[in-house]
């Protein structure tokens, strides 16, 4: 019931889904501790143990090396709380149902939230006159965001919501088809130009992604394949077509408007770039840089991305006034915990990655579910690095319900095979 209040509340009303987050990491956590055999020493409670070790040793070296800088407790929860997914995992419990009505309960509820926060319809109704909008939630980029997660499931699982028994029904195609063009439409409103590249590479990658699964393991007649690929295409390249038709100033003027400044960053003149949406983060990052460079292996503990914001010289103040944060979550990472962290990261992506793929070729995971997760994951790596989505509410709550659905399939798979996903180096003793 955590679970479910999580999933379909955390957007549509905080008051409600933050405590459930907070019973359900609680509860499911104490439970992989309790009753977990064989999870409970699977990769993400060692980097879990691993994040917790190394925002306390950032801490303690920053009480000695810069102690007027550093808070009274290392606030673990920094990075802790991107393992929530564990718990999230271990209620659905390895059930693919489960995962997908949970994924469901969170679509239906930023669907929801965007007409009720904010101006509600009012919103809608100005971004369609070309007002940039952002929908209530947070500020303008995670409502856009949040749309192209949204976007990007629709997208994959159309084919299994508008199928049953093989045979296409109507009703449940238009379903997934109007929330499709509805998620469009919110993310061209949206105008936030990292959630246009980062569909962008991600549909390159999922249509990639398919059509090598069907060339190389798809068991089904390639003929049979052929016209839903078509129609899906058609209709996808109608679709843009018209958004381009309806959202052209919206498109022209947003592509367009810093193009002086991706001149300026192309030619190396990074001191002449001015302070407009790219050009702070340019000079975020730059001043990151330097704070790296000073403390490269351990950080400058968690509150080390404030730190660079309001104490780099040459940063102008009304920019550290409305800004404390570098806008990209592998930075922040690295300038608050050092390559300890930024590894910890990376080792958990890279558990995951294996995770997926391993438990996919075994069957455990469907190939939609798979497929989603790698086109998530092309969008996150992307988005992550213009707006640090993992450092706030939103994005921990995407990362986590998305996550947990992957890594509930992978724990299926290790209990079914008895298998890890890195296997142990330790040489094997034979008698």
């Amino acid at each position: 019931m955590a679970l479910v209040l999580y999933a379909g509340f955390g957007i549509l009303w905080p008051s409600v889904g933050s405590p459930a987050e907070t019973l359900c990491a609680l509860l499911g956590l104490g439970m992989v501790l309790g009753y977990g055999t064989g999870l409970r020493s699977s990769g993400p409670m060692w980097l879990l143990l691993a994040a917790l070790l190394v925002q306390t040793l950032s801490w303690g070296l920053g009480m000695w090396h810069h102690p007027e800088w550093v808070g009274g407790n290392p606030k673990l929860d920094r990075l802790a709380k991107v393992f929530i997914f564990m718990a999230v995992a271990w209620w659905l419990g390895g059930s693919t149902r489960n995962t997908l009505l949970v994924w469901s309960l969170a679509l239906v509820g930023y669907l929801v939230a965007s007409f009720t926060h904010g101006n509600g319809l009012q919103e809608w109704w100005a971004g369609l006159q070309g007002e940039r909008v952002g929908f209530g939630i947070r500020n303008l980029q995670h409502g856009s965001m949040l749309f192209g997660v949204a976007l990007l499931g629709l997208v994959v699982f159309t084919p299994r919501f508008g199928r049953i028994g093989g045979r296409w029904v109507p009703w449940r195609l238009a379903v997934p088809v109007l929330l499709i063009c509805l998620c469009l439409v919110g993310i061209a409103i949206g105008q936030t130009r990292a959630v246009w590249l980062a569909l962008v590479l991600a549909m390159l990658a999922a249509g990639g992604l398919w059509l090598v699964w069907v060339l190389t393991c798809s068991r089904v007649k390639r003929a049979y394949l052929v016209r839903p690929l078509m129609l899906a295409a058609v209709g996808l390249l109608v679709t843009m077509i018209a958004l381009a038709v309806v959202f052209q100033g919206t498109f022209s003027e947003r592509l367009s408007h810093e193009s002086s400044v991706v001149r300026e960053i192309l030619q190396g003149d990074f001191g002449a770039v001015p302070y407009t949406s790219i050009g702070i983060r340019i000079h975020s990052w730059r001043a990151a840089l330097e704070w790296i460079a000073e403390r490269p292996l351990v950080g400058w503990g968690s509150e080390g991305r404030s730190l660079v914001m309001d104490h780099t010289a040459w940063l102008p103040e009304e920019v550290k006034e409305r800004f404390g944060h570098l806008h990209n979550y592998l930075l922040e990472v690295w300038v608050a915990y050092g390559l300890l962290g930024v590894l910890v990261i990376a080792a958990l992506a890279a558990w995951i990655g294996r995770g997926t793929w391993l438990a996919w070729r075994s069957g455990v995971m469907p190939n939609d579910v798979a497929l989603f997760g790698a086109t998530f994951f092309v969008y996150w790596m992307v988005v992550n690095q213009f707006e640090s989505y993992n450092s706030f509410g939103t994005g921990v709550y995407v990362h986590n319900l998305v996550v947990g659905g992957l890594v509930t399939h992978i724990w299926r798979w290790q209990r079914e095979t008895g298998q890890r996903v890195f296997p142990s180096l330790k040489p094997k003793v034979t008698p």
